[in-house]
C-alpha cells in the first residue's frame, strides 16, 4: 500500500506548483492566501487545502494563457472533468469545486475577474456517510471502566479518565481539548472557554461527572506529571509537556475498544456520540450547533439523520408491521 505523503512533502509540492505559475496567476494566489489567513482567519491547514485546489485549477488554465481572464466556466468545467477522470472521489470533487467557487467570488469582488463563473460550476453530490457513534450505554461503560482505572490513583489513569469524560461531556474537538489552558476552566459555573476553528471562541458547559474527574486530575494527577515546561496546559503528556493529539486519540481508541460491541472510535467519534445523545435527549439543533462550534446549521443537521436512522432501526426491530 502506498504510503501517505508527509505534510512537509505536501507543502513542498504546493510551493513548487505555485512557483511554476505565470506571474499574474501566482500573484493572485498570494493575495488569496492573505485574504484567507488574515481576513477570514482560517487555520493553516484549511488555507493550504484551499490553495492546493486553486493552484491545481490555475495550473490547468495556464495552458491556455497566462492571465486570470482564462478562468471561465468552460475552463472550470474542463478542469473538474479532468479531476473526475483521474478517479477523484465525489467528496473531494465537491470540496475542490467549493474551493474554486470561493476563489472566483473573491477574485470578482476584488476586480481581478470581470465576471464570476463559480456559481454555475457544479460537482457530483457527495454521498452522506453517517458517522459511527456509541450507544448511551456503551458510552457509560467506557466512562465506568475508565473511572475504575483512575480509582487506583495513577496520574496517567486520572488524566485519561478526565480526558474521556470531558470529550464526551462537551463534544469538543481533540485539538480544542489539547489546547485548553488552566484559566480556560470556570469551575464554579462548570464552563470551558474553547478556541475553535477560525479562532472563534465559545463557552461550553460540562456536567458533574466530568467536573469530578477533572478536579481529581488537576489536584492529584497533574502535579505528578508536571515539569518546568508544562506551562498552563490542562492535559499533560507522560514527560510533562502539553498532551499531543495523537496520544489523546490513542487514549480514546483504547477505552472504546474495551467496550463489547462498540465501533472503533476516536475523539471525533465521541464528539459525534455527544451530539447524537444531546439530540436524542431533546436538545434543539441551534443549541447543539453552538456547543459544537459549527459555523453553519447544515453541518449540525447531519446528526438528525443519525437519530432518524436509529429510530428506523428500532421500528424495524420492534413494530409488528415494520
Amino acid at each position: 500500500m502506498e504510503r501517505r505523503r508527509s505534510g512537509a512533502a505536501a507543502r513542498t509540492d504546493l510551493r513548487a506548483a505555485r512557483a511554476s505559475l505565470p506571474d499574474e496567476l501566482g500573484s493572485a494566489v498570494d493575495r488569496f492566501q492573505r485574504h484567507l489567513a488574515a481576513e477570514r482567519g482560517l487555520s493553516r491547514h484549511t488555507v493550504r487545502a484551499y490553495l492546493g485546489d486553486v493552484v491545481s485549477l490555475l495550473a490547468d488554465v495556464a495552458n491556455s494563457g497566462p492571465g486570470l481572464d482564462q478562468v471561465t466556466l468552460p475552463a472550470l468545467r474542463s478542469w473538474l472533468a479532468g479531476q473526475h477522470a483521474q478517479g477523484i472521489s465525489r467528496a473531494t470533487l465537491a470540496r475542490r469545486a467549493a474551493s474554486v467557487r470561493t476563489f472566483t467570488a473573491w477574485a470578482h469582488r476584488t476586480g481581478l475577474l470581470a465576471a464570476d463563473p463559480g456559481p454555475r460550476l457544479t460537482a457530483p453530490s457527495k454521498h452522506r456517510v453517517l458517522p459511527s457513534v456509541l450507544r448511551a450505554d456503551q458510552a457509560d461503560s467506557a466512562m465506568t471502566a475508565s473511572a475504575a482505572g483512575a480509582a487506583q490513583g495513577d496520574p496517567v489513569a486520572l488524566r485519561d479518565h478526565a480526558l474521556l469524560e470531558l470529550l464526551y461531556a462537551t463534544g469538543i474537538r481533540v485539538a480544542e481539548l489539547c489546547g485548553l489552558d488552566l484559566d480556560d476552566i470556570d469551575h464554579e459555573r462548570r464552563l470551558l472557554r474553547v478556541l475553535g476553528k477560525g479562532e472563534r471562541e465559545r463557552a461550553v458547559p460540562f456536567g458533574v461527572p466530568a467536573d469530578a474527574a477533572l478536579e481529581r486530575w488537576l489536584s492529584a494527577g497533574r502535579p505528578e506529571l508536571g515539569t518546568d515546561r508544562s506551562g498552563p496546559a490542562v492535559f499533560l503528556g507522560a514527560r510533562g509537556g502539553r498532551l499531543d493529539q495523537r496520544m489523546a486519540r490513542r487514549v480514546v481508541h483504547d477505552a472504546v475498544q474495551a467496550v463489547p460491541g462498540a465501533a472503533d472510535l476516536g475523539p471525533h467519534g465521541l464528539r459525534h456520540s455527544a451530539a447524537t445523545h444531546l439530540l436524542e435527549g431533546g436538545a434543539d439543533l441551534r443549541s447543539v450547533q453552538e456547543l459544537l462550534g459549527h459555523a453553519t446549521l447544515a453541518t449540525t443537521q447531519l446528526y438528525t439523520h443519525v437519530t432518524v436512522d436509529r429510530l428506523k432501526a428500532i421500528h424495524d426491530r420492534t413494530h409488528p408491521r415494520s
